[in-house]
């Protein structure tokens, strides 16, 4: 291990804030003829949304023509608020993703998640000659369709938003639906799901162990189906998708990228599917002209620890002494995805860390410069344009943090969050 490495892993143990520049990058060309998903993966995964935009139209008249998609915010007055705070100038524009008011689940996961239940779904209407590519999807939300999904479950393990995106999709449908959760989760999400339909079971336990259960539980069931968030191709694709809309949406806005105009993406990360799949994306569509950033709580940064020791899945943050334990509960997993992690460990430009208590200050702030009000956990990927302006001083690039859930908070819990981070 290089000696920046077992740097970066000492500070790691002490939950000491830290960047980590990946030395394993390597240019997408290089890299992406040999990963186990392709762009045509990808756009099959944009034209089966496509498909089913009739039937979400019909069923959850929020969404916009039935696409689940959300926009891109620019946050001047956030940027200058930054730099007084941090005294450090920010080079280049600042702006915001907007997936806290993603439509259905309120949250990224409502890419993943909504789409492997889709997937599924189409999958046992065609083989039960219920369904034709060529129909009209709207036709889903037919009592007929209800009876016989009802005869199939979802299983998902979660800290609380893929469940709910999993949990709200599925009931829609028909399907029978539990959602495993770790005690992380947070007593409202458990609440709203029990209230549309979804059976959840709790663990005393973290994150990995609400998985196994899960999938066991599932595997014992021939009628049953586990989303395997630590594993998923197909939540994969489903963020991906999500990544590759994102050039239309820049260039909407007049931002054009390219080598000298670069974008720095931060995502925020706990198992890896939503960010990785975002990042790979991105990639698609900008290759080395965009530099994707992992942000994790310092408490649970187990894709770091993962990437920096090369071991992905094989190591957890509670091995090197950590609790797993951050506000940020949708990125508290203390083992990373090895499926995520080797995909994007040669394209993923770096990560970094970050303390609670910095979440819930720019948390406050956010809503006090821009009156955007998003979870603990979205507001992970703040540190990066500072971290990244101290290194590159280019008026060019374009900085855009993904704030990866919100919407569905409770007013009271909002308020809660608003006043710890103005302590």
């Amino acid at each position: 291990m290089k000696r920046e490495n077992s740097e970066i892993l000492n500070e790691l143990k002490h939950l000491e804030e830290t960047i980590w520049f990946n030395e394993n990058y390597k240019s997408f060309s290089e890299v992406k003829n040999s990963l186990p998903i392709s762009y045509e993966d990808v756009l099959d995964a944009e034209k089966r949304l496509n498909r089913f935009a009739p039937f979400l139209e019909k069923s959850f008249p929020e969404t916009i023509d039935g696409i689940i998609e959300s926009p891109i915010s620019k946050i001047d007055n956030m940027k200058k608020r930054m730099e007084k705070d941090y005294n450090q100038k920010i080079y280049g524009k600042l702006i915001l993703k907007r997936d806290d008011l993603l439509p259905i689940a309120g949250s990224i996961k409502a890419r993943g998640g909504i789409y492997e239940v889709l997937k599924y779904a189409e999958g046992l209407a065609l083989e039960n000659n219920l369904l034709k590519y060529d129909d009209n999807y709207s036709i889903l939300a037919e009592n007929k369709f209800k009876e016989f999904f009802s005869n199939y479950t979802v299983q998902v393990g979660s800290t609380g938003n893929l469940g709910l995106s999993i949990g709200i999709i599925s009931a829609k449908l028909g399907f029978k639906v539990a959602v495993h959760m770790s005690s992380d989760a947070k007593q409202w999400k458990k609440e709203l799901l029990r209230d549309k339909g979804a059976k959840v079971v709790e663990y005393s336990s973290d994150y990995s162990k609400a998985v196994e259960e899960g999938r066991k539980l599932s595997n014992d069931d021939p009628n049953s189906y586990f989303i395997d968030d630590e594993n998923s191709k197909n939540l994969f694709l489903g963020y991906a998708v999500g990544g590759i809309r994102i050039r239309k949406q820049l260039e909407n806005m007049n931002i054009f990228i390219n080598q000298d105009n670069p974008l720095f993406v931060y995502l925020p990360c706990g198992v890896g599917g939503g960010p990785g799949g975002v990042a790979y994306g991105l990639k698609l569509m900008y290759g080395d002209n965009v530099k994707c950033f992992f942000a994790e709580p310092t408490h649970s940064p187990a894709m770091l620890l993962g990437l920096v020791t090369g071991l992905h899945d094989k190591i957890s943050v509670q091995d090197i002494g950590l609790d797993n334990k951050t506000a940020a509960d949708g990125l508290a997993v203390g083992r990373p995805s090895s499926f995520v992690g080797k995909i994007i460990e040669n394209m993923l430009s770096g990560a970094f860390t970050i303390n609670d208590d910095k979440l819930y200050k720019f948390l406050s702030t956010l809503v006090d410069e821009e009156d955007i009000l998003v979870e603990p956990s979205a507001l992970a990927g703040f540190l990066g344009p500072i971290l990244i302006s101290k290194k590159h001083e280019n008026a060019n690039i374009t900085h855009m943090c993904w704030s990866t859930g919100g919407s569905l908070v409770p007013e009271d819990i909002k308020n809660n969050y608003y006043i710890k981070g103005k302590k």
